[in-house]
């Protein structure tokens, strides 16, 4: 069957086999020789990818269906994982979910890149989106497909888009520490139940994934906690005096979990008053909500990390003990804490300045007995 028009429209629709395989759907054009040459341009491309299958074992790859697969795959696991399902939503709804990977060139990440920049942050006004945000939304979303397609899933891209061309350039990252009065603020800010998880994170400067520490990863013999960290690293922390007096009082809430919260209202598995784990989407909010009670401004979770590196920094001058603090793989990375040692430096260069307190020159033993 050649070209024709269904009776519900005004455009021309194809329907033809290859090979066996039926392929059939609209032209979206109402001029038959147009949608003639439109048809015989599908053939071909259907004996292409029919080809290619037969090659490679893979047939096109939609992007509906890479984003489908990583979901089950992957993203589902992620942490944030609402930020995940976001981001390929956000990738369907501008590339359309029948766009194939392989024929999204430079120029479509370009236009993903510029289309997305123009995007309003939520309840901000006509505030748009920061670069970071571009980059962790649309570009690093849309490159980790390619990058699992191509690596699990052994598809072939000979025109996969050049990525460091399409990151926008972010500022370095800042070293933010509570001001005076601020720490006073978000301990008054603090739930009860939330109160140890929170303590413990200032006292251990861990990344809020790797604080939502389980009683099997606590070794009390040892005097560590291990866990997995950023890139699958594992992370050592010591359980200090502090720590320990953080801790003691938890055994017993949870037989998992070291920190709890209590149920506020009946749930699925839970009553209220149960002791539940807290996750990391509960850990984020409620910091938003304590950040909010608090009455602090720019000042982000991970900045409770910053702020125990530079006040332990400065008690020590030791930046090569900080980076182990951190669990930093480079000690360069700990340098911008650097910073911090200004005045001792400047301490440092006003001692050397100071003019040198003249020694009397001693006399030749022959001109003093002359």
């Amino acid at each position: 069957m050649s070209v024709f028009k269904r009776t519900d429209s005004e455009t021309y629709s194809f329907d033809f086999y290859v090979r066996g395989r039926r392929f059939s759907g609209n032209t979206e054009t109402r001029n038959r020789k147009e949608a003639e040459v439109i048809e015989r341009k599908l053939k071909t491309k259907a004996r292409e990818d029919i080809e290619a299958e037969k090659r490679t074992g893979n047939g096109p790859l939609l992007l509906r269906h890479a984003a489908g697969r990583y979901w089950t795959e992957v993203g589902q696991h992620h942490r944030d994982h609402k930020g995940t399902w976001h981001a390929l939503e956000l990738l369907i709804k501008f590339f359309g979910k029948d766009k194939r990977l392989a024929e999204i060139t430079d120029a479509d990440v370009t236009a993903l890149v510029s289309w997305r920049r123009e995007h309003t942050v939520k309840g901000r006004g006509k505030k748009t989106v920061s670069n970071a945000t571009v980059n962790r939304s649309a570009v690093e979303p849309l490159r980790k497909l390619f990058i699992r397609a191509r690596t699990i899933w052994r598809y072939q891209f000979p025109r996969e888009p050049i990525w460091r061309q399409h990151r926008l350039k972010e500022p370095p990252e800042r070293v933010r520490e509570l001001h005076a009065g601020e720490a006073d603020a978000l301990s008054g800010a603090l739930r009860p139940d939330y109160e140890p998880w929170f303590r413990f994170a200032s006292a251990t400067g861990l990344r809020l994934a790797e604080t939502l520490i389980t009683w099997e990863k606590v070794n009390w013999q040892g005097k560590t906690i291990a866990t997995t960290g950023k890139g699958g690293r594992l992370v050592r922390t010591p359980i200090t005096p502090a720590v320990a007096a953080i801790l003691e009082p938890l055994k017993g809430n949870h037989p998992e979990a070291v920190f709890t919260y209590v149920c506020k209202r009946p749930k699925k598995g839970h009553r209220k008053g149960d002791r539940c784990p807290i996750t990391y989407m509960g850990a984020r909010s409620e910091w938003q909500a304590m950040r909010k009670r608090a009455g602090i401004m720019g000042f982000r979770f991970h900045d409770v990390r910053h702020d125990m590196a530079t006040k332990l920094l400065r008690e020590t001058g030791n930046l090569k003990l900080v980076s182990r603090a951190l669990n930093h793989s480079d000690v360069r990375t700990t340098a911008r804490y650097a910073h911090v040692m200004d005045d001792d430096l400047a301490d440092a260069l006003q001692r050397l300045s100071k003019p040198r307190e003249k020694v009397p020159r001693e006399v030749p033993r022959k001109q003093a007995e002359g």
